[in-house]
């Protein structure tokens, strides 16, 4: 196989593996708003989370894809699926009593995200944002991303932290307090009724 057959296979490998990865990443999101059920929600979000990675993979920036599969994948989403065990599986009807401020500032940011992402586009197709700059070697390497995170976005990491915190003892706090309801309580065995009375 000559050398322009070879790069013309890769090329085509590359697209199609963009183009699986962001249907996939689609899908899942769409997936992870769609479900009723928390648990297959936060599923969904561990599969759009992967086709990111594999998209941050297709743009060589492969300490941000392994970052987001160990970060976020394999410890936010596990604490997620934690406390959603121990609160205990709810299906949520978020249109039910009709339209809250939640769903509208929802519905909302995602229009102007949209419209982000369009102008972007736009812009990018018209020229208007083709610009040439100096990059250095040491771009995106884990020094160069710990020390921009340790300096200049200092405040949004521990602030970020502090969120994930408060999350998890939330979750614990929800969770201690959940009372079951009486179906479910008539349903089980007398001892543990009598258990629970006593508490």
């Amino acid at each position: 196989m000559t050398p322009v057959l070879a790069a013309s296979a890769g090329n085509v490998l590359v697209w199609i593996v963009w183009v699986v990865a962001a249907f996939s990443c689609l899908a899942s999101g769409v997936a992870v708003v769609s479900f009723s059920n928390a648990f297959y929600s936060a599923l969904a979000l561990i599969g759009n989370l992967a086709s990111l990675a594999v998209m941050f993979l297709l743009l060589s920036a492969e300490f941000v894809a392994a970052a987001q599969v160990l970060v976020y994948a394999g410890a936010v989403v596990v604490m997620f699926l934690f406390v959603i065990a121990y609160v205990g599986p709810r299906r949520e009807t978020p249109w039910a009593g009709g339209p809250t401020w939640q769903g509208v500032g929802a519905v909302l940011a995602a229009g102007a995200l949209f419209v982000e992402i369009v102008v972007a586009i736009g812009l990018k197709a018209g020229g208007r944002l083709s610009h040439t700059d100096h990059v250095g070697s040491v771009f995106g390497s884990p020094g160069w991303i710990g020390k921009l995170f340790l300096t200049d976005h200092l405040l949004a990491f521990e602030i970020t932290s502090i969120v994930l915190l408060v999350a998890a003892v939330g979750g614990v706090i929800l969770g201690s307090h959940t009372k079951r309801s009486p179906a479910v309580a008539a349903t089980e065995p007398a001892p543990e009724r009598e258990l629970e009375a006593v508490r």
